[in-house]
């Protein structure tokens, strides 16, 4: 089996070792993309404490840290609802030191707050998206970037796959390297293009095949088992020749599941493994009547809503007797309670099973997050369509630009 290769001669990453940075200011893209409630409390600070390894050891050098990232979508205009201040506060109780919070990320007096920094210190600017420039990598809006700081760093491999004045723009404009997240990224994600332990079992869920075609097509390549579930999973069983009832499909889809299902299913080479049974109710609301039945036996008027036990057995057999396991989307509309269990599930056969195990997508993260399994992972990516593009095989925009 021929692997595929990130990109045809893929070099190195320039890393922070290539580096002296005492005394300097350098400029760190992170990701600190979090999720606000409606009263602008940060829910989760995963992004926050990912980003502190970087940040802790740039600081231990002696550099002064200047620290940039988008929050939301503003559209290129300032939105105080989106606004960094709360990661600032955040940002300062884990490193246990004051973090300075910039009006703007460009302008005269983000340019003499940078100025005046000193070694130990760090300044947080304001969301960059506020400015169009950002997302259309704008060549002088990188460069009033860059004017304030000496070295570049990029941390935030959640935006790699962005061609921004950020992530790219900069690049250029100094002496660039990779933090240690986005090292850590490319690794773990890398081996698993290269080098994973065998047998190698990927488990891909959500909605919709559509978004995930790519990644899909590059691991039947590589894995040994595709198990495929949520709403994805109905496309293929309809693919089959399955009732779902009124369950979400994809009927554009349908022709490619099935040419899919013929290369890799069961009468083929047996990659792609389909529920077994499933979760139905008679709406999607968690008060709904719900019950599981096979998956020859949906109810016309009922919609699948989660995988059933019989799956979730047959799916944590196969990640129990794998070395590798790549997890990137739910198993059912895991945002409803009554339906989450056979996310949580599979949390729970990937943190028992000896496998190398990686978990991708915001969903995916929530539910090892919330059954408190995090830690028993071996890596936990904090890229959601960067992972899925990297994983593709793609050669991501902010990465391209780090290498030697």
């Amino acid at each position: 089996m021929t692997p595929v290769t990130v990109s045809s001669e893929p070099a190195p990453l320039r890393s922070l070792v290539d580096f002296d940075v005492r005394g300097k200011r350098v400029f760190v893209r992170a990701d600190l993309n979090v999720p606000l409630s409606k009263d602008g409390e940060i829910t989760d600070d995963s992004r926050i404490r990912a980003s502190l390894p970087t940040i802790q050891l740039l600081l231990g050098q002696g550099a002064a840290v200047i620290v940039a990232s988008h929050l939301g979508r503003p559209k290129g205009k300032p939105n105080p609802s989106l606004s960094l201040r709360p990661v600032a506060v955040r940002l300062g109780q884990l490193l246990g030191l004051p973090v300075q919070m910039a009006p703007d990320c460009i302008g005269p007096q983000v340019e003499a707050m940078a100025s005046s920094l000193r070694p130990g210190e760090v300044l947080l600017l304001e969301n960059l998206r506020f400015h169009p420039e950002e997302e259309a990598d704008d060549p002088q809006f990188a460069h009033e970037l860059a004017g304030l700081a000496d070295v570049y760093v990029d941390d935030a491999f959640g935006a790699a796959h962005r061609a921004h004045a950020s992530t790219v723009g900069m690049g250029g404009l100094l002496p660039s390297a990779a933090g240690l997240l986005l090292v850590r990224e490319v690794e773990a994600l890398g081996g698993l293009l290269t080098s994973p332990r065998r047998p190698f079992t990927a488990i891909i869920g959500g909605a919709k095949i559509s978004s995930k075609i790519g990644v899909i097509e590059s691991l039947l390549k590589q894995v040994d088992r595709l198990l495929i579930g949520g709403g994805m999973a109905n496309t293929f069983l309809a693919a089959s020749g399955l009732g779902i009832g009124a369950s979400l499909v994809e009927p554009d889809q349908i022709p490619l599941a099935e040419t899919l299902m013929e290369a890799h299913g069961p009468q083929s080479d047996g990659k792609i493994l389909l529920p077994l049974d499933v979760v139905v109710a008679a709406s999607v609301d968690a008060e709904a009547e719900r019950r599981t039945v096979s998956v020859d036996e949906v109810p016309e008027t009922w919609s699948i809503v989660d995988i059933g036990r019989r799956t979730v057995d047959a799916f944590g057999r196969e990640i129990r007797g794998s070395g590798t396991v790549l997890w990137n989307g739910p198993m059912g509309i895991f945002e409803i309670h009554p339906f989450a269990a056979g996310t949580l599930a599979i949390a729970e056969s990937m943190a028992v099973s000896q496998a190398d195990t990686i978990v991708g997508g915001g969903d995916s993260v929530a539910a090892i997050e919330e059954s408190g399994l995090r830690e028993r992972m071996t890596h936990v990516s904090t890229g959601g369509g960067a992972s899925l593009e990297f994983l593709e095989g793609r050669e991501l925009p902010g990465i391209a630009v780090l290498r030697r």
